[in-house]
């Protein structure tokens, strides 16, 4: 798995992002809990993923409602199959509101800039 730290920072939140090739959901739940066998990450407050498999998108927000989808609209875009996307955040203590989605966003372009 390749994985991408302090890739954003806002108001005390930080985000990474993280992949690895997936073709089903217990294999994606494999993957995350490998991530978080790290202690840095087993203490970030999101891990939202998503990938676009045969089946069609899967996708989890991890309580950052509106995440999941974000990710797989990207994935669609740039028509990247059969490919897990995980955007870690750690809560910096203020509501980012929409900047949120743009922070995700960041995260995910900087994984298909440099970890494909």
């Amino acid at each position: 798995m390749q994985i991408f730290e302090g890739v954003v920072s806002d108001r005390g939140s930080k985000y990474a992002v993280s992949g690895n090739p997936c073709t089903s959901v217990e294999e994606a739940k494999k993957l995350i809990k490998q991530l978080c066998r790290k202690k840095k990450f087993a203490k970030a407050t999101h891990h939202s993923w998503a990938f676009v498999g045969q089946e069609g998108p899967v996708k989890n927000d991890d309580g950052e409602t509106g995440a999941g989808m974000v990710i797989v609209r990207m994935l669609e875009r740039e028509k990247l199959k059969d490919h897990l996307i995980i955007v870690t955040r750690w809560y910096g203590g203020k509501h980012l509101g929409g900047d949120r989605f743009r922070h995700i966003q960041t995260a995910v372009n900087y994984y298909m800039d440099h970890g494909i």
